[in-house]
């Protein structure tokens, strides 16, 4: 087993935080916020927290039974896992399953911690940008993710820069070449993993595409 080191150990710890202040938040939504639509197109907030404690629920073998199950889809296996477990656990639960896990080593297939940080930043924002509450996430937390989105992550999630540059407001940050499109660092995170934003969050004459309508 390789030694663990500083900058991992301070990814771990940013993993950690940001499962606690989500699972606090979870824990005061209303019902009617459960069931409110996320900006995970088609999954309300409930699917989105249970697609978010996933990993920490179902072992490896059972996740690769699901794949098998959905014809070797990754996509529709987190989908049909997602809306089942929504359906079957309670808010209460799924919240404490977040909590819980705080310090659960899971990763995804690819990216090792940099890829989880990302996972539970960008999903805590599908919940709280889509129902307007106004959490910031912390800038050097932001930081993390921010830096390893590149051509390959932008495929992945089906994010389309083409012919604009994102530029952060509130930190020192830009990626791409083209028309700027500017904004807060977080809203442009979530930009650059295929999600649209509400109007009045980004800035420039290429950013009207990024919107939701």
């Amino acid at each position: 087993m390789g030694k663990t080191t500083g900058n991992e150990r301070h990814i771990r710890a940013e993993i950690a935080a940001e499962r606690r202040e989500l699972a606090d938040l979870f824990d005061g939504l209303s019902p009617a916020q459960w069931d409110a639509p996320s900006l995970c197109a088609g999954w309300r907030v409930r699917e989105v927290v249970a697609h978010m404690s996933l990993g920490f629920r179902r072992s490896l073998p059972m996740t690769l039974l699901d794949i098998v199950k959905a014809g070797g889809s990754l996509h529709r296996m987190t989908d049909r896992r997602a809306r089942a477990d929504a359906a079957a656990l309670p808010p209460a639960r799924l919240a404490a399953s977040i909590r819980d896990n705080a310090h659960h080593p899971w990763t995804p297939p690819v990216g090792g911690y940099t890829s989880a940080l990302a996972h539970d930043v960008v999903h805590g924002l599908d919940v709280t940008v889509a129902l307007g509450l106004e959490r910031a996430v912390p800038a050097e937390r932001l930081r993390i993710p921010l830096g390893a989105v590149d051509a390959k992550s932008l495929r992945f999630f089906g994010a389309d820069l083409t012919g604009v540059a994102l530029h952060a407001d509130d930190l020192d940050w830009s990626y791409g070449s083209g028309i700027p499109v500017r904004g807060a660092a977080q809203d442009l995170l979530l930009v650059a993993f295929g999600r649209k934003v509400p109007p009045g969050r980004l800035r420039g004459e290429g950013g009207e595409r990024y919107l939701l309508r």
